[in-house]
């Protein structure tokens, strides 16, 4: 059994789980709805307060969509009930964003500015202190989306492995190279 899949997932007070006739998995909770379609091999069983996810066979495919499944439902309970927060902070002298509406506009050190359109599901807040870096945060309640858009924003300015300027995780640690030597002869 796959240790992942066999885990029932816990449904928290005010969380509702539906599954569909086409085995669309529907789960609704205090911050909105989320729906998923699951593989037709796939059982997804509610009972009580758990939703149970079993697989038919031991065949490599059905196992590896056993644990996928459950994973994906778990997440989407956890974002209708508590949601997802993703900080990112961008390293770098002169480097800033700005949110409006639902537009980022990043000044990256590039030659011209950057803007992104954020998807409505995800809520962008920007924050820059003297003396300290400015600070992205993202909210929303799919952590597939959430987890795509910040790979995107990083992705326009990686940290360089020298200073480690870029746009970077918070609490994210970074390996740095040393660089030149000064001493070579």
């Amino acid at each position: 059994m796959s240790r992942i899949g066999k885990l029932p997932v816990n449904l928290p007070q005010g969380v509702t789980v539906t599954v569909g006739s086409d085995n669309v998995v529907s789960v609704k909770g205090p911050l909105g709805e989320l729906k998923q379609k699951v593989d037709p091999d796939i059982k997804v069983a509610i009972e009580g307060n758990e939703v149970l996810v079993t697989r038919p066979t031991n065949q490599p495919r059905h196992r590896s969509l056993h644990g996928l499944y459950r994973a994906l439902i778990n997440n989407m309970v956890v974002g209708v009930s508590q949601g997802y927060t993703v900080q990112q902070e961008l390293v770098g002298v002169g480097y800033k964003v700005e949110v409006k509406g639902d537009i980022l506009e990043f000044s990256l050190g590039y030659s011209h500015d950057i803007f992104l359109q954020l998807p409505p599901e995800i809520k962008a807040e920007a924050k820059a202190e003297k003396k300290g870096n400015p600070i992205l945060t993202l909210k929303s309640i799919d952590k597939q989306l959430i987890g795509g858009v910040a790979a995107k924003i990083r992705s326009l300015r990686k940290p360089e492995p020298y200073k480690g300027k870029g746009i970077k995780f918070v609490g994210e640690q970074l390996r740095k190279k040393a660089g030149k030597s000064a001493n070579a002869k």
